[in-house]
């Protein structure tokens, strides 16, 4: 298996290339990690190839919010600074002090 760097970080706002939603980073995959239906139910002339990272983003549009599941040849950096809606992202993310989305410390035992 080829060695491959993600180009987003987990807390980094993104938005898809072609369609209408952007998100920010709460986890990545270094290939495809999703099911074969999934896969399949993407039209192959736009299918992306398994052999990259995947993302997975608490994405937003402007009728609601959601997880979703991108391939980085899909992603650029969102440098909008709108500020994102999705709720899910407080329960996971704080604001450092730089304006950062960092991850929340988390307990567990």
């Amino acid at each position: 298996m080829k060695q491959r760097n993600a180009k987003f970080t987990i807390g980094e706002i993104v938005r898809h290339k072609v369609f209408p939603f952007r998100g920010v980073v709460f986890d990545v995959d270094p290939e495809f990690a999703n099911t074969e239906e999934w896969w399949n139910a993407i039209p192959p002339e736009i299918r992306p190839h398994k052999d990259q990272p995947f993302y997975h983003l608490l994405a937003e549009n402007d009728e609601t919010a959601y997880v979703a599941y991108v391939s980085e040849q899909n992603l650029v950096h969102d440098d909008s600074d709108e500020p994102l809606k999705n709720p899910q992202i407080a329960q996971i993310f704080e604001r450092a002090p730089t304006g950062q989305l960092k991850p929340r410390a988390i307990l567990a035992h």
